[in-house]
């Protein structure tokens, strides 16, 4: 038995070295063998530190990789929900960024990004450095902060007006979004309940749309929320939901404070990617 795992171990490992970061899956299909032994050999060898595993999910399971393989994990960035991907994007052009020059939402992708973003600190300040960049180059990036500063400034003497309007037509769009009882009756029942809250999607006065993350026995699962103030969940409602969640490659949360009917109960019970849970 010993001599089997051995061989599937090294197996596994082959695998990694041809095809680079894989899903569990993936790995089982390579290998030929079924997919729970699989994924029990790839955390023991996780343990052993013989194989990495991603922070980052894809279809709700992370990848495993080599050491020296994470450079290759970049390639599935697309699967980053919508403002980690913004702020891999920015840190990847940038190199470096201060975290309190950014807005909240990319500060919390940031911190979520553990795969590719690097903090370490400054003159008591928080900076982030995409993770292939080294202490040499954060050094030439600092040289460099002078020339940038000296042809921004005739760029907003230029624009002041503009950026007054900018100023003006933002201060609008935060009142048209002011959060209905409903909404914050629901961000609170979220908080009570201890489920971060990591990007508000849509707001609107019946309907309330958010990432979350979920603590589990596998460590945080990425959700997308999306809370009703209807009489009655229907079918229909959970499968819009759903769907608008595996496009962005995660399960799906559906709060409800009234009823739900029979049909869409029933729905729900056969899908493991959706869950439910009445507003209390």
């Amino acid at each position: 038995m010993q001599n089997n795992i051995e061989e599937v171990k090294r197996k596994i490992i082959s695998t990694l070295k041809i095809k680079g970061p894989s899903l569990p899956v993936q790995i089982a299909k390579e290998t030929q063998i079924n997919s729970l032994f699989a994924g029990a050999i790839l955390s023991e060898l996780a343990k052993e530190k013989i194989i990495k595993i991603s922070h980052m999910k894809v279809g709700g399971s992370p990848l495993y990789f080599l050491e020296g393989q994470k450079h290759l994990l970049e390639k599935f960035y697309t699967y980053l929900p919508g403002k980690e991907k913004e702020a891999f994007l920015l840190l990847k052009e940038k190199k470096i960024l201060r975290d309190k020059e950014q807005e909240p939402a990319i500060r919390v992708a940031l911190r979520n990004l553990k795969d590719f973003a690097t903090p370490f600190l400054k003159d008591n300040s928080i900076l982030w450095r995409f993770y292939s960049v080294t202490e040499e180059k954060i050094k030439d990036l600092e040289n460099q902060k002078p020339e940038r500063k000296q042809e921004t400034i005739p760029i907003k003497e230029k624009q002041s007006k503009a950026n007054s309007l900018s100023l003006k037509t933002t201060i609008k769009t935060k009142k048209q979004k002011e959060k209905s009882p409903f909404v914050l009756q629901v961000i609170n029942f979220l908080q009570n309940q201890g489920i971060e809250i990591l990007e508000e999607k849509d707001i609107k006065k019946k309907e309330f749309s958010t990432i979350i993350n979920i603590d589990s026995s596998l460590g945080k699962i990425k959700f997308l929320c999306v809370a009703k103030d209807k009489k009655r969940i229907t079918e229909n409602d959970l499968r819009i939901v759903l769907q608008k969640a595996q496009s962005l490659k995660m399960s799906a949360l559906i709060i409800f404070p009234h009823e739900i009917n029979k049909k869409a109960q029933e729905y729900a019970e056969t899908c493991s990617l959706l869950k439910l849970k009445k507003l209390e």
